[in-house]
């Protein structure tokens, strides 16, 4: 790891850079996948499957004979710890359900809104060495709470057409309704046009690799919406003296275990903290079966030594990461003065693991900087809310010479004239 000792403030900029991609080719690829799965639909998404998947699938959504057998093939603690999870999850995010409340803001003026769920949502879950069942949990729960009528998932399959049994048995617990065989820019392509298997869905979720991000942001242009920008996954920790390095250390390595591209950033006002966790890194490091990839990550992470509190606050802000572990003396107190990042972790016992398995708050969460205007997954990312407003002939008498007024103001005489023939209905 990159080792900085008191950097000056105009160096941060350049100093919390994450690591950048060229992606110019990579759209144009993107692109023409996208264009053949909406004109061609199912027979692109089975050529893609065969291309990228090495797969050729006859039929691309998983039966109920499949369901079952991986239940049975996932083993009785993995099954009682996803149950775990998804209890916390949904006691956490049935708490954020919206109420209704009629509000009068002048007599015979009422207006309130009405949480509506989003009808059709479509769940991304990326394959590879790591089945991200636990994302399974976090975007199927929120959205069965919400009331989504149709929850579909799209999820690459192995050589041999088979989706990783945990990631079936969290869909079947979570509530998804169907799971497609499909990976990559092809199952964005397919969920966000429809194909003849496929429903069209309103809104994509789900993280993916540089392709998928591509897809997603591509698609959001003009088809269907998306849970947020995206990009590689991070941690910050801020830490003083009172820090246990080897928790440090493993919360660093927590987060490059994730991906070439992921970014670790220690930030803390101890010297001595700061040479432990590099020599602690170093030691977990090498008992990691995931080590060629954490270490690859690790060579664009940094530990940070600032002169004070308030100055690693200060760049915490500035850097807003995805996720944030506060491991000071005094954390309770910096905490309220975060007011950039996805997801904070309070105290020597909140890691970074906590939130993305089974504390019950949500680990799909706003990457590169996004979390200084982006919010992580929530209730809130299921719904959509709807203004009413319902105006008495009381009512109309009183804000209508305003609106009047207003709308001559800004020369838009039809808008004016349909509050005149009603102030001067007679009836």
């Amino acid at each position: 790891m990159n080792i900085i000792r008191y950097p000056n403030p105009d160096e941060w900029d350049a100093l919390l850079k994450r690591p950048t991609l060229n992606s110019e080719d990579l759209n144009e690829t993107v692109r023409e996948i996208l264009n053949r799965v909406r004109t061609e639909g199912d027979k692109a998404v089975r050529d893609c499957e065969e291309q990228f998947d090495k797969v050729r699938l006859d039929n691309l959504q998983v039966t109920p004979e499949e369901f079952d057998e991986a239940e049975k093939l996932t083993s009785i603690e993995l099954k009682a710890a996803i149950l775990l999870a998804l209890n916390n999850i949904k006691t956490f995010h049935s708490a954020q359900r919206f109420e209704t409340k009629k509000v009068t803001t002048l007599p015979g003026v009422t207006c309130w809104q009405k949480a509506v769920a989003i009808e059709k949502v479509g769940l991304y879950i990326p394959g590879g060495m790591a089945p991200l069942f636990s994302t399974v949990l976090m975007l199927a729960t929120p959205a069965q709470i919400a009331g989504c009528k149709e929850i579909i998932l799209c999820t690459p399959p192995d050589r041999e057409g088979k989706i990783h049994p945990a990631i079936l048995y969290a869909a079947k617990v979570a509530g998804v309704t169907r799971v497609f065989k499909i990976g990559g820019v092809q199952a964005i392509g397919a969920m966000a046009y429809g194909t003849t298997t496929v429903s069209k869905v309103y809104k994509i979720f789900g993280p993916g690799n540089q392709y998928v991000t591509a897809a997603k942001q591509q698609v959001s242009l003009r088809d269907v919406a998306i849970d947020m920008p995206a990009g590689p996954s991070e941690v910050a920790v801020l830490a003083d003296e009172t820090a246990n390095p080897t928790f440090v250390a493993a919360d660093l390595l927590s987060q490059a275990e994730h991906g070439r591209d992921s970014q670790s950033l220690l930030i803390t006002t101890s010297e001595s903290l700061l040479e432990q966790t590099a020599q602690e890194v170093e030691r977990q490091l090498q008992a990691l079966p995931r080590k060629e990839i954490a270490s690859c990550s690790l060579d664009h992470s940094k530990l940070i030594l600032v002169k004070n509190t308030e100055e690693a606050l200060q760049m915490v802000n500035r850097y807003a990461p995805e996720h944030l572990i506060i491991e000071t003396r005094d954390y309770a107190e910096l905490a309220e003065k975060v007011v950039n990042a996805g997801s904070v972790f309070l105290g020597s016992y909140s890691p970074e693991s906590a939130g993305d398995y089974a504390s019950g708050t949500n680990h799909t969460l706003p990457t590169n900087g996004y979390a200084r205007a982006y919010s992580g997954v929530s209730l809130d990312s299921f719904i959509r809310k709807i203004t009413f407003q319902e105006v008495t002939q009381e009512g109309i008498r009183t804000i209508g010479p305003a609106i009047e007024i207003m709308a001559a103001n800004e020369y838009l005489d039809a808008h004016k004239n349909a509050i005149t023939v009603r102030l001067t209905d007679k009836k």
